[in-house]
């Protein structure tokens, strides 16, 4: 009776197998090769190497462009924001903490709160504010302030009845300070602090994070440190000593991108191909905001916040601070398109060795149009609901829909959305070809896989059964 030939009792692994880092992680069987690689898709365990030329090649394009990222902090380092006289507007004054320690109920008229003088007319919205603010019943709050040089001294604030800001005894108040003003009218209550939850909010989400991400966790946190530092300590007063707007976005940009990936990441040749894939995105960002911020005359002065910046540092430009927001708010989205691609060309790879280059990127290509879909719908609805106020005033002034666009306000916000989602999308293909090429790339000097193995004995395919 013919033996049916049987499986060798230790089955060699494929040709190619330790190069995919299983070798160096466990002793798993071919079968399991896949499973394992499919457990660190994001990065969890360590990448699979690549050789030893494809690694100089790309630390050949890395390094200098990190040297030039340093070099180009050190130029543009502004050593701090430069002083300038307080205005008493907007976000540009002198404020204190301070604590409501009373609250009555007064007439309105009693104390003159109304400060337009009813017609009688109710049918305007001014008409019934006033007639309101004359018959309604007010609040009187004795304000003490906690800080600064008259720390103890207390104010009266009152409180209309439509305010939309109202008071209650305890309540922590943040205050004005104008020392030009007449004594009484020194303080006024002009925001309510909010620091305690938003430090507990905080809080919660930095547990969750190292709790799900464990030490990826703990480094994504302290990359967002190191990120918001770049933001707050080179970017913002570069801008503000009068730099070029768009040099330093780029800069402090890259900066952000070169820590953040690495320090989340880990120091791979995976990572180093989304680093790549990132800069040619911002790259392409870059040169269409460029484009058609200029082609659509956008100035970048279009509220009263950036009002105040123009009147405050007339020489910083408008339109390139509004270039260097789409940079940097496109930065992050595409942190997580480009990471998340290269991870798939990367285990698919390690799922199927014997995939070419084009395999592979046809493969990772399909996952990529899935995440384009859901990313550029994301900024879509983002922005829409950061605009969302605006949108209301619109609708309810019955605008077309073509007279909304027009404005420069919306206009401002179509070409960050468009711009950023063109350099998202442009993202995934640029980033999947250059995982591709560089995963799949030959290694000289090491055997190529093979789609199956030979066994190791018994010339024929048979072995005689024992």
């Amino acid at each position: 009776m013919t033996s049916l030939p049987q499986p060798p009792i230790n089955p060699p692994e494929p040709p190619g197998h330790s190069d995919h880092g299983h070798a160096d992680e466990s002793a798993h069987a071919p079968s399991h090769g896949s499973a394992h690689g499919h457990s660190h898709s994001h990065g969890h365990g360590p990448a699979a190497p690549v050789s030893l030329h494809l690694r100089k090649v790309i630390a050949a394009v890395l390094i200098p462009f990190a040297a030039a990222v340093f070099v180009g902090m050190v130029v543009l380092w502004p050593g701090g924001a430069p002083a300038h006289e307080r205005t008493g507007v907007g976000f540009d004054r002198q404020t204190q903490q301070g604590k409501v320690v009373a609250l009555a109920s007064v007439d309105c008229k009693s104390v003159n709160a109304s400060q337009v003088p009813p017609t009688g007319d109710t049918s305007t919205p001014s008409g019934r504010e006033a007639t309101a603010e004359q018959t309604g019943a007010c609040k009187k709050a004795t304000v003490e302030v906690g800080t600064g040089p008259d720390k103890g001294r207390t104010f009266v604030e009152i409180v209309q009845p439509g305010a939309p800001r109202q008071l209650a005894n305890g309540q922590e108040v943040v205050v004005a300070y104008a020392p030009d003003a007449p004594r009484d009218l020194q303080y006024s209550v002009i925001d309510l602090n909010r620091k305690l939850p938003l430090a507990l909010l905080a809080g919660i989400f930095a547990i969750a994070v190292v709790v799900v991400g464990r030490m990826r966790g703990v480094f994504a946190l302290v990359a967002l440190v190191v990120s918001f530092g770049v933001l707050t300590l080179f970017i913002l007063p570069a801008i503000l000593q009068g730099s070029n707007p768009l040099v330093v976005a780029v800069v402090g940009a890259s900066a952000i991108m070169l820590i953040a990936l690495y320090m989340c990441h880990g120091l791979t040749a995976r990572t180093s191909v989304a680093v790549l894939g990132t800069l040619v995105s911002l790259l392409l960002i870059g040169l269409l905001g460029s484009l058609f911020i200029g082609w659509a005359f956008l100035s970048g002065n279009t509220d009263d916040n950036t009002g105040l910046i123009h009147g405050l540092y007339p020489d910083i430009d408008m339109s390139g601070l509004l270039l260097a927001g789409v940079i940097i708010g496109s930065l992050g989205v595409l942190d997580d398109v480009t990471v998340t691609q290269t991870s798939a060309v990367w285990e698919l790879h390690q799922a199927d060795p014997t995939m070419g280059s084009r395999a592979l990127y046809r493969a990772a290509i399909r996952i990529g149009r899935d995440h384009i879909a859901s990313v550029v719908n994301t900024l879509v609805l983002a922005y829409a609901g950061a605009a969302l106020p605006l949108l209301l005033l619109f609708s309810i002034a019955n605008s077309s829909m073509g007279a909304v666009a027009n404005s420069e306000l919306v206009a401002e916000e179509i070409v960050r959305t468009l711009v950023g989602s063109i350099g998202l999308v442009a993202s995934v293909p640029v980033t999947t070809a250059l995982a591709a090429l560089v995963v799949s790339a030959d290694r000289p000097g090491e055997p190529k896989a093979t789609p199956a193995a030979k066994p190791a004995r018994g010339g024929r395919g048979r072995r005689r059964k024992r």
